[in-house]
């Protein structure tokens, strides 16, 4: 059963306040999704509304688990009163969900013993009238519940729909983290795939010093076979960067991996010498 709640977590001695939902509440611990970052082993304040009728539960918890925004909390500092606030909430939560079910057929039963209280009034016969009104009454206020009720879910509803965007956001975050993989490819590889080359220029400075050597760059080329990105593994910095100017205009064929088009990390060497 999911419920709002607020972690405090103290940074560089600044009270900090994350505000997430539980989606799992026992007697030990909570399994919650929050809207920022904690780390595993941290130490931090909870605030759970398990409902609107009840005071909110507050107690000490220890971050047991962590994937993105996804966390494991376990209470530290729980009393036997709190204990026994989370009992009865889930068993009043429970009871609440078979009274909403049973709920429309209590109101065709009342609305039956209106109409027959109602005929027997007129005609004079039957009970006293004086319970007409009281079934009124009755009727009356569980029309108003049915509205609190409505009203409640429809803000919970929005609650639930912000926090279901939040999900769904980790969701399209495991997907970009996928697609981040890349697949290491040996250089031999690679050089067969070239359908681009530029030679790199030596640089004047590199000559006057004396300088050379060959410079490995490790690459992350792309789908399309065009470089992404690099950097120089080794050697002076004139010529590593000489050897990236001349990278970045490389093209490939692109790797395919079960024939779909991959990005992929290699790492080629270029030499320079007089």
């Amino acid at each position: 059963m999911a419920a709002p709640l607020d972690v405090t977590v103290l940074r560089s001695g600044i009270p900090d306040t994350v505000p997430g939902r539980a989606v799992n509440v026992c007697e030990r611990g909570i399994a919650a999704v929050l809207a920022g970052e904690l780390t595993a082993g941290e130490s931090v304040g909870v605030e759970l509304r398990l409902s609107a009728a009840m005071e909110p539960l507050r107690t000490k918890a220890t971050v047991r688990y962590q994937e993105k925004l996804r966390y494991g909390l376990e209470f530290v500092a729980i009393s036997a009163e709190q204990r026994s606030s989370i009992r009865d909430w889930a068993r009043e939560a429970k009871a609440e969900t078979e009274i909403s079910v049973g709920s429309s057929a209590a109101d065709r039963s009342d609305r039956e013993g209106d109409r027959i209280s109602a005929g027997r009034t007129i005609s004079g016969g039957g009970g006293p009238p004086r319970k007409l009104p009281k079934r009124r009454r009755g009727l009356w206020g569980l029309i108003a519940l049915l509205v609190l009720a409505g009203a409640a879910g429809v803000a919970w509803w929005n609650w639930n729909r912000t926090w279901e965007e939040l999900e769904s956001s980790l969701k399209n975050a495991d997907s970009v983290a996928a697609e981040k993989q890349h697949v290491q490819v040996p250089a031999e590889v690679m050089q067969k795939l070239i359908v681009h080359r530029v030679e790199p220029v030596y640089p004047a400075e590199a000559r006057k010093q004396n300088l050379q050597g060959i410079i490995a760059v490790d690459l992350v080329v792309g789908r399309d076979g065009s470089v992404m990105s690099m950097h120089a593994v080794n050697g002076p910095e004139v010529l590593a960067r000489a050897a990236m100017d001349a990278l970045r205009w490389w093209k490939f064929e692109p790797y395919r991996v079960n024939g779909e088009p991959a990005v992929v990390e290699t790492t080629l060497a270029v030499e320079f010498k007089k």
